[in-house]
Protein backbone atom coordinates (compact mmCIF):
# COMPACT_ATOMS: atom_id res chain seq x y z
CA UNK A 1 0.00 0.00 0.00
CA UNK A 2 1.30 3.51 -1.29
CA UNK A 3 1.90 5.82 2.34
CA UNK A 4 0.74 9.23 0.82
CA UNK A 5 2.08 11.14 4.01
CA UNK A 6 5.42 9.76 2.70
CA UNK A 7 5.21 10.60 -0.77
CA UNK A 8 4.30 14.08 -0.25
CA UNK A 9 7.22 14.68 1.83
CA UNK A 10 9.46 12.87 -0.88
CA UNK A 11 7.85 14.86 -3.27
CA UNK A 12 7.79 18.45 -1.70
CA UNK A 13 11.91 18.09 -1.06
CA UNK A 14 12.62 16.56 -4.65
CA UNK A 15 10.10 20.20 -6.04
CA UNK A 16 12.17 21.90 -2.96
CA UNK A 17 15.71 20.81 -4.48
CA UNK A 18 14.63 21.41 -8.46
CA UNK A 19 13.52 25.26 -7.62
CA UNK A 20 16.75 25.62 -5.77
CA UNK A 21 19.17 23.86 -8.61
CA UNK A 22 16.84 26.35 -11.65
CA UNK A 23 17.07 29.64 -9.71
CA UNK A 24 21.41 28.97 -9.25
CA UNK A 25 20.87 28.63 -5.16
CA UNK A 26 22.87 26.11 -5.04
CA UNK A 27 23.16 22.49 -4.73
CA UNK A 28 19.99 21.73 -2.53
CA UNK A 29 21.84 19.54 -0.53
CA UNK A 30 20.16 20.29 2.92
CA UNK A 31 16.86 22.10 1.99
CA UNK A 32 15.25 19.18 0.49
CA UNK A 33 15.79 17.15 3.57
CA UNK A 34 14.34 19.69 5.63
CA UNK A 35 11.47 19.83 3.85
CA UNK A 36 10.43 16.78 3.60
CA UNK A 37 11.24 15.82 7.24
CA UNK A 38 8.71 18.91 8.11
CA UNK A 39 6.17 16.36 6.91
CA UNK A 40 7.48 13.01 7.60
CA UNK A 41 9.70 13.26 10.85
CA UNK A 42 10.69 9.94 10.79
CA UNK A 43 12.12 9.87 7.33
CA UNK A 44 15.10 8.94 8.06
CA UNK A 45 14.72 5.62 9.30
CA UNK A 46 11.69 4.86 7.03
CA UNK A 47 14.15 5.66 4.03
CA UNK A 48 17.01 3.83 5.38
CA UNK A 49 15.09 0.75 5.88
CA UNK A 50 14.80 0.05 2.13
CA UNK A 51 18.90 0.25 1.79
CA UNK A 52 19.39 -3.56 1.13
CA UNK A 53 22.96 -3.31 2.22
CA UNK A 54 22.37 -1.36 5.00
CA UNK A 55 24.02 2.15 6.25
CA UNK A 56 27.36 2.78 7.11
CA UNK A 57 27.80 6.01 9.50
CA UNK A 58 31.10 7.71 9.13
CA UNK A 59 31.96 10.29 12.49
CA UNK A 60 34.52 12.32 14.01
CA UNK A 61 36.32 15.79 14.28
CA UNK A 62 38.26 15.74 11.15
CA UNK A 63 38.95 13.91 7.88
CA UNK A 64 34.87 12.57 7.79
CA UNK A 65 34.48 14.22 4.59
CA UNK A 66 37.00 12.54 2.52
CA UNK A 67 36.94 9.33 4.71
CA UNK A 68 33.58 8.55 3.59
CA UNK A 69 34.03 10.03 -0.09
CA UNK A 70 36.98 6.83 -0.49
CA UNK A 71 34.51 4.07 1.33
CA UNK A 72 31.15 4.94 -1.42
CA UNK A 73 34.04 5.16 -4.13
CA UNK A 74 35.66 1.78 -2.91
CA UNK A 75 31.88 0.16 -2.64
CA UNK A 76 31.05 1.62 -6.23
CA UNK A 77 34.16 0.06 -7.72
CA UNK A 78 32.75 -3.26 -6.35
CA UNK A 79 29.63 -2.94 -8.14
CA UNK A 80 27.78 -1.73 -5.22
CA UNK A 81 24.86 1.11 -6.06
CA UNK A 82 25.71 3.74 -3.08
CA UNK A 83 23.60 6.54 -1.62
CA UNK A 84 25.87 9.07 -0.36
CA UNK A 85 25.76 12.76 1.38
CA UNK A 86 28.77 13.25 -1.15
CA UNK A 87 28.61 16.99 -0.96
CA UNK A 88 29.77 17.06 3.00
CA UNK A 89 25.87 18.05 4.57
CA UNK A 90 26.13 15.98 7.33
CA UNK A 91 23.33 17.03 9.83
CA UNK A 92 20.27 15.15 9.57
CA UNK A 93 18.66 17.22 6.80
CA UNK A 94 21.67 17.02 4.48
CA UNK A 95 21.62 12.81 4.86
CA UNK A 96 17.83 13.09 4.35
CA UNK A 97 18.29 15.00 1.37
CA UNK A 98 20.68 12.46 -0.14
CA UNK A 99 18.06 9.96 0.90
CA UNK A 100 14.92 11.79 -0.99
CA UNK A 101 16.91 12.34 -4.23
CA UNK A 102 17.53 8.60 -4.64
CA UNK A 103 14.18 7.53 -3.72
CA UNK A 104 11.01 7.21 -6.07
CA UNK A 105 7.65 8.70 -5.01
CA UNK A 106 5.99 5.63 -3.41
CA UNK A 107 9.40 4.97 -0.87
CA UNK A 108 11.35 2.90 -3.19
CA UNK A 109 15.20 3.88 -2.38
CA UNK A 110 17.54 3.51 -5.80
CA UNK A 111 20.31 2.30 -3.77
CA UNK A 112 21.67 -1.12 -1.84
CA UNK A 113 24.21 0.81 0.53
CA UNK A 114 24.13 4.20 2.37
CA UNK A 115 27.00 5.78 3.11
CA UNK A 116 27.07 8.95 5.04
CA UNK A 117 29.72 11.45 6.94
CA UNK A 118 27.63 12.34 9.64
CA UNK A 119 28.37 15.57 12.18
CA UNK A 120 29.88 14.20 15.41
CA UNK A 121 27.10 15.70 17.50
CA UNK A 122 24.42 15.24 15.60
CA UNK A 123 25.75 11.13 15.28
CA UNK A 124 23.29 10.02 18.72
CA UNK A 125 19.76 10.97 16.35
CA UNK A 126 21.31 9.76 13.22
CA UNK A 127 22.38 6.48 14.44
CA UNK A 128 18.65 6.00 16.00
CA UNK A 129 17.00 6.65 13.23
CA UNK A 130 19.07 4.74 10.34
CA UNK A 131 20.02 2.00 12.73
CA UNK A 132 23.60 1.63 10.76
CA UNK A 133 24.98 -1.67 10.14
CA UNK A 134 28.94 0.13 10.51
CA UNK A 135 29.87 2.88 12.08
CA UNK A 136 32.97 4.27 11.94
CA UNK A 137 34.53 6.52 15.14
CA UNK A 138 37.36 8.45 13.43
CA UNK A 139 38.86 11.16 16.54
CA UNK A 140 37.65 13.58 18.59
CA UNK A 141 40.08 16.93 18.83
CA UNK A 142 38.48 20.65 20.15
CA UNK A 143 36.55 21.88 17.18
CA UNK A 144 34.06 24.93 17.39
CA UNK A 145 33.91 24.91 21.18
CA UNK A 146 31.09 27.66 21.38
CA UNK A 147 28.97 24.70 19.36
CA UNK A 148 29.86 21.31 20.54
CA UNK A 149 31.52 22.52 23.79
CA UNK A 150 34.62 20.76 25.00
CA UNK A 151 35.37 16.88 23.40
CA UNK A 152 34.11 15.09 26.84
CA UNK A 153 30.89 16.34 26.14
CA UNK A 154 31.08 15.10 22.30
CA UNK A 155 32.19 11.36 23.52
CA UNK A 156 29.35 11.37 25.93
CA UNK A 157 27.41 11.51 23.19
CA UNK A 158 29.31 9.29 21.36
CA UNK A 159 28.88 6.69 24.15
CA UNK A 160 25.30 7.46 24.26
CA UNK A 161 24.76 6.29 20.28
CA UNK A 162 26.58 3.22 21.66
CA UNK A 163 24.34 2.26 23.86
CA UNK A 164 21.22 2.45 21.22
CA UNK A 165 23.11 1.08 18.66
CA UNK A 166 21.93 -2.67 17.79
CA UNK A 167 23.67 -5.55 19.13
CA UNK A 168 24.81 -6.70 15.67
CA UNK A 169 26.04 -3.47 14.22
CA UNK A 170 29.64 -3.39 13.46
CA UNK A 171 31.85 -0.59 15.05
CA UNK A 172 35.28 0.05 13.44
CA UNK A 173 37.05 2.92 15.63
CA UNK A 174 40.59 4.63 15.56
CA UNK A 175 42.51 2.73 18.56
CA UNK A 176 44.87 5.46 17.83
CA UNK A 177 43.13 8.24 20.06
CA UNK A 178 42.93 7.27 23.40
CA UNK A 179 39.63 9.52 23.97
CA UNK A 180 37.52 7.24 21.36
CA UNK A 181 38.99 3.85 22.40
CA UNK A 182 37.40 5.04 26.05
CA UNK A 183 34.23 5.76 23.89
CA UNK A 184 34.36 1.94 22.55
CA UNK A 185 36.09 0.23 25.60
CA UNK A 186 32.46 -1.49 26.70
CA UNK A 187 31.08 -2.51 22.84
CA UNK A 188 32.42 -5.94 22.44
CA UNK A 189 33.60 -7.14 18.59
CA UNK A 190 34.42 -3.42 17.78
CA UNK A 191 36.66 -3.54 15.56
CA UNK A 192 40.14 -1.22 15.13
CA UNK A 193 42.37 0.82 12.82
CA UNK A 194 45.37 3.06 13.24
CA UNK A 195 48.55 3.46 12.18
CA UNK A 196 51.61 1.46 13.34
CA UNK A 197 54.70 2.87 12.49
CA UNK A 198 56.76 3.94 15.55
CA UNK A 199 59.84 4.94 13.46
CA UNK A 200 57.09 7.96 11.62
CA UNK A 201 57.34 10.51 14.38
CA UNK A 202 58.74 9.00 17.78
CA UNK A 203 58.73 9.85 21.08
CA UNK A 204 56.48 11.26 23.72
CA UNK A 205 56.16 14.83 23.17
CA UNK A 206 52.81 16.09 22.32
CA UNK A 207 52.03 19.20 20.37
CA UNK A 208 50.63 22.03 21.85
CA UNK A 209 47.52 20.81 20.27
CA UNK A 210 47.26 17.64 21.88
CA UNK A 211 43.66 17.21 23.57
CA UNK A 212 43.75 13.74 25.27
CA UNK A 213 46.62 13.71 27.64
CA UNK A 214 45.53 12.13 30.81
CA UNK A 215 44.22 8.67 31.04
CA UNK A 216 40.54 8.32 31.17
CA UNK A 217 40.34 6.02 33.77
CA UNK A 218 43.07 7.17 36.34
CA UNK A 219 44.26 10.53 35.46
CA UNK A 220 47.53 9.71 35.21
CA UNK A 221 49.55 11.14 31.82
CA UNK A 222 49.60 9.10 28.63
CA UNK A 223 52.87 8.22 27.71
CA UNK A 224 53.75 7.80 23.86
CA UNK A 225 56.05 5.73 22.42
CA UNK A 226 54.92 7.29 18.73
CA UNK A 227 52.39 10.80 19.04
CA UNK A 228 51.55 11.06 15.64
CA UNK A 229 48.51 13.64 15.08
CA UNK A 230 47.80 16.03 17.97
CA UNK A 231 47.38 12.98 21.05
CA UNK A 232 46.89 10.40 18.43
CA UNK A 233 49.83 7.77 18.89
CA UNK A 234 50.96 4.68 20.26
CA UNK A 235 50.21 5.47 24.29
CA UNK A 236 49.95 3.61 27.35
CA UNK A 237 49.45 5.19 31.34
CA UNK A 238 51.85 4.10 33.13
CA UNK A 239 49.94 3.96 36.30
CA UNK A 240 46.99 1.71 35.30
CA UNK A 241 48.33 0.04 32.36
CA UNK A 242 45.88 1.19 29.69
CA UNK A 243 46.98 1.68 26.56
CA UNK A 244 46.31 1.60 22.96
CA UNK A 245 43.98 -1.51 21.51
CA UNK A 246 46.11 -4.02 19.28
CA UNK A 247 45.30 -2.69 15.97
CA UNK A 248 43.36 -4.67 13.42
CA UNK A 249 44.03 -2.78 10.21
CA UNK A 250 46.78 -0.77 10.01
CA UNK A 251 49.38 1.36 8.23
CA UNK A 252 52.88 0.42 8.47
CA UNK A 253 56.22 1.48 6.52
CA UNK A 254 54.19 5.24 5.85
CA UNK A 255 56.44 7.55 3.49
CA UNK A 256 54.92 10.91 3.70
CA UNK A 257 55.66 13.11 0.05
CA UNK A 258 54.36 16.25 0.89
CA UNK A 259 51.77 17.55 -1.54
CA UNK A 260 52.58 14.61 -3.76
CA UNK A 261 50.73 12.16 -1.56
CA UNK A 262 52.37 8.94 0.53
CA UNK A 263 53.06 5.56 0.11
CA UNK A 264 52.39 2.87 3.18
CA UNK A 265 51.51 -1.12 3.60
CA UNK A 266 48.26 -1.69 4.84
CA UNK A 267 47.76 -5.13 6.93
CA UNK A 268 45.17 -6.62 7.96
CA UNK A 269 43.92 -10.21 9.08
CA UNK A 270 47.50 -11.54 8.29
CA UNK A 271 47.26 -10.17 4.67
CA UNK A 272 49.42 -7.08 3.07
CA UNK A 273 48.81 -4.50 0.30
CA UNK A 274 51.16 -1.88 -0.98
CA UNK A 275 48.94 1.32 -1.45
CA UNK A 276 49.70 3.89 -2.89
CA UNK A 277 47.91 7.95 -3.17
CA UNK A 278 47.99 11.53 -4.31
CA UNK A 279 46.20 12.55 -0.72
CA UNK A 280 48.75 14.55 0.94
CA UNK A 281 49.11 14.19 4.84
CA UNK A 282 49.49 12.05 7.59
CA UNK A 283 45.67 12.87 8.33
CA UNK A 284 44.53 10.80 4.69
CA UNK A 285 46.38 7.96 6.04
CA UNK A 286 43.94 7.28 8.69
CA UNK A 287 41.29 8.39 6.23
CA UNK A 288 42.35 5.64 4.16
CA UNK A 289 43.06 3.31 6.84
CA UNK A 290 39.56 4.24 8.23
CA UNK A 291 37.94 3.56 5.07
CA UNK A 292 39.77 0.12 4.44
CA UNK A 293 38.47 -1.13 7.71
CA UNK A 294 34.96 -0.45 6.64
CA UNK A 295 35.39 -1.97 3.41
CA UNK A 296 36.94 -4.78 4.81
CA UNK A 297 34.08 -5.08 6.96
CA UNK A 298 31.15 -5.55 4.52
CA UNK A 299 33.51 -8.23 2.35
CA UNK A 300 35.64 -6.11 -0.26
CA UNK A 301 38.83 -7.73 -0.96
CA UNK A 302 42.07 -6.16 -0.53
CA UNK A 303 42.87 -5.78 -4.15
CA UNK A 304 39.70 -3.81 -4.92
CA UNK A 305 40.56 -1.79 -1.92
CA UNK A 306 44.41 -1.01 -2.98
CA UNK A 307 43.06 -0.11 -6.82
CA UNK A 308 40.21 2.30 -5.68
CA UNK A 309 43.02 4.01 -3.11
CA UNK A 310 45.40 4.45 -5.97
CA UNK A 311 42.71 6.18 -8.14
CA UNK A 312 41.01 8.17 -5.91
CA UNK A 313 41.66 12.04 -6.01
CA UNK A 314 40.91 14.59 -3.20
CA UNK A 315 37.69 15.75 -2.06
CA UNK A 316 36.67 19.34 -2.57
CA UNK A 317 39.26 21.92 -0.44
CA UNK A 318 40.93 19.32 1.04
CA UNK A 319 44.39 18.90 -0.81
CA UNK A 320 42.33 19.86 -3.86
CA UNK A 321 44.91 21.21 -6.73
CA UNK A 322 44.03 23.76 -9.54
CA UNK A 323 45.94 25.69 -11.45
CA UNK A 324 46.05 29.22 -11.30
CA UNK A 325 47.81 31.96 -13.88
CA UNK A 326 49.57 28.89 -14.85
CA UNK A 327 50.41 28.24 -11.63
CA UNK A 328 50.20 25.26 -9.06
CA UNK A 329 48.09 25.90 -6.31
CA UNK A 330 46.39 24.15 -3.34
CA UNK A 331 43.91 24.37 -1.03
CA UNK A 332 43.88 22.84 2.13
CA UNK A 333 40.61 22.74 5.21
CA UNK A 334 42.42 23.96 8.11
CA UNK A 335 39.65 24.03 10.95
CA UNK A 336 41.15 23.53 14.32
CA UNK A 337 44.51 23.39 16.14
CA UNK A 338 45.39 19.78 15.62
CA UNK A 339 44.97 19.80 11.63
CA UNK A 340 46.29 23.03 10.99
CA UNK A 341 49.15 21.69 12.48
CA UNK A 342 49.56 18.91 10.34
CA UNK A 343 48.90 20.98 6.90
CA UNK A 344 51.48 22.72 7.95
CA UNK A 345 53.96 20.24 8.40
CA UNK A 346 52.62 19.03 4.96
CA UNK A 347 52.98 22.42 2.90
CA UNK A 348 56.17 22.49 4.51
CA UNK A 349 57.42 19.34 3.80
CA UNK A 350 59.86 20.10 0.77
CA UNK A 351 61.78 22.94 2.51
CA UNK A 352 61.19 25.61 0.30
CA UNK A 353 59.62 28.78 1.82
CA UNK A 354 55.94 29.02 0.80
CA UNK A 355 53.31 31.67 -0.37
CA UNK A 356 49.72 30.91 1.28
CA UNK A 357 46.86 32.40 1.30
CA UNK A 358 45.38 31.94 5.11
CA UNK A 359 41.44 32.53 4.76
CA UNK A 360 39.82 32.80 8.60
CA UNK A 361 35.70 33.00 8.94
CA UNK A 362 33.79 32.96 12.18
CA UNK A 363 30.16 31.97 10.84
CA UNK A 364 28.52 28.98 12.53
CA UNK A 365 30.12 26.36 10.91
CA UNK A 366 33.69 27.51 11.48
CA UNK A 367 33.01 28.57 15.31
CA UNK A 368 32.55 31.92 16.35
CA UNK A 369 35.72 32.04 18.82
CA UNK A 370 38.56 32.11 17.01
CA UNK A 371 40.77 31.85 20.19
CA UNK A 372 41.77 28.26 18.55
CA UNK A 373 44.45 30.18 16.37
CA UNK A 374 46.72 30.33 19.10
CA UNK A 375 47.12 27.01 19.58
CA UNK A 376 48.15 26.20 16.37
CA UNK A 377 52.10 26.23 15.83
CA UNK A 378 52.42 28.95 13.67
CA UNK A 379 55.91 29.56 14.91
CA UNK A 380 56.45 26.46 12.05
CA UNK A 381 55.99 29.38 9.33
CA UNK A 382 58.34 32.23 10.82
CA UNK A 383 61.31 31.51 8.73
CA UNK A 384 59.82 29.30 5.93
CA UNK A 385 56.81 31.53 4.70
CA UNK A 386 57.91 34.04 2.15
CA UNK A 387 54.75 35.98 2.13
CA UNK A 388 51.35 35.13 3.62
CA UNK A 389 48.51 36.77 2.35
CA UNK A 390 45.40 37.10 4.87
CA UNK A 391 41.78 37.44 4.45
CA UNK A 392 38.21 36.50 5.62
CA UNK A 393 36.16 37.84 8.14
CA UNK A 394 38.90 37.54 10.93
CA UNK A 395 42.10 38.44 8.94
CA UNK A 396 43.25 40.75 11.33
CA UNK A 397 43.04 38.51 13.97
CA UNK A 398 45.32 36.27 11.79
CA UNK A 399 47.61 38.80 10.80
CA UNK A 400 48.28 39.13 14.73
CA UNK A 401 48.72 35.49 15.60
CA UNK A 402 51.19 35.79 12.48
CA UNK A 403 52.86 38.48 14.55
CA UNK A 404 53.55 36.85 17.28
CA UNK A 405 54.74 33.40 15.32
CA UNK A 406 57.91 35.73 14.70
CA UNK A 407 56.73 36.25 10.97
CA UNK A 408 58.51 39.83 9.72
CA UNK A 409 56.28 42.43 9.15
CA UNK A 410 56.58 42.63 5.36
CA UNK A 411 55.85 38.97 5.12
CA UNK A 412 51.92 39.27 6.37
CA UNK A 413 49.46 41.15 3.85
CA UNK A 414 45.90 41.69 4.79
CA UNK A 415 43.67 41.25 2.21
CA UNK A 416 39.80 41.57 3.37
CA UNK A 417 38.36 40.69 -0.09
CA UNK A 418 39.18 37.05 -1.11
CA UNK A 419 39.46 37.44 -4.60
CA UNK A 420 41.97 39.95 -4.23
CA UNK A 421 43.97 38.25 -1.78
CA UNK A 422 44.31 35.03 -4.12
CA UNK A 423 45.91 37.59 -6.94
CA UNK A 424 47.87 39.25 -4.27
CA UNK A 425 49.34 35.58 -3.88
CA UNK A 426 49.70 34.40 -7.22
CA UNK A 427 51.21 37.62 -8.21
CA UNK A 428 53.87 36.83 -5.32
CA UNK A 429 54.79 33.57 -6.92
CA UNK A 430 58.00 33.11 -8.84
CA UNK A 431 58.20 30.79 -11.80
CA UNK A 432 57.00 27.11 -10.80
CA UNK A 433 56.26 27.67 -7.21
CA UNK A 434 52.77 26.78 -6.16
CA UNK A 435 50.60 28.72 -4.18
CA UNK A 436 48.87 27.20 -0.74
CA UNK A 437 45.36 27.71 0.44
CA UNK A 438 44.40 27.13 3.97
CA UNK A 439 41.14 28.51 4.98
CA UNK A 440 38.56 27.85 7.80
CA UNK A 441 35.16 25.83 6.53
CA UNK A 442 33.15 28.79 5.05
CA UNK A 443 36.02 30.90 3.93
CA UNK A 444 36.89 27.68 1.34
CA UNK A 445 33.30 27.65 0.27
CA UNK A 446 33.62 31.39 -0.46
CA UNK A 447 37.10 30.67 -2.11
CA UNK A 448 35.81 27.71 -4.17
CA UNK A 449 32.91 30.08 -5.32
CA UNK A 450 35.28 32.37 -7.15
CA UNK A 451 37.50 29.80 -8.34
CA UNK A 452 33.98 28.27 -9.86
CA UNK A 453 32.83 31.23 -11.42
CA UNK A 454 36.54 31.39 -12.87
CA UNK A 455 36.03 27.99 -14.25
CA UNK A 456 38.98 26.19 -12.39
CA UNK A 457 37.14 24.30 -10.10
CA UNK A 458 33.78 22.65 -9.73
CA UNK A 459 30.90 23.32 -7.02
CA UNK A 460 31.14 21.21 -4.18
CA UNK A 461 27.78 19.59 -5.06
CA UNK A 462 29.12 18.70 -8.87
CA UNK A 463 32.27 17.74 -7.47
Amino acid sequence: MVDLRLGAGIAAGRLSGALIRTLGLGGATTVPGRVARVLVPDLLARLGRGLARGSVLVSGTNGKTTTARLLAWICRRAGWACIHNRAGANLPAGIAAALVAHSSLDGRVRGDLGVFEVDEAALPLVSGALRPRILVLGNLFRDQLDRYGEIDLVADRWRAALRDLPADAAVIYNADDPLVADVVRNRAGARTFGIADPSLRRGERLEHAADGRYCYRCGVPYAYRAAYLGHLGEYHCPSCGTARPPLDVGAVEVRLDGMAGSTFVLAAGGQRVALTTVLPGLYNVYNIVAAAAAVLALGIPLPTVAAAVREFTPAFGRGESMTIAGHPAYMLLAKNPAGFNEVLRTVLADGRPIVAVIAINDLTADGRDVSWLWDVDFEMLSDRCRLAVVTGMRAHDMAVRLKYAGLPQAAVVVEPDEGWALRRGVEALRAGEPLYVLPTYTAMLRLRHILARRGLVHTSWED
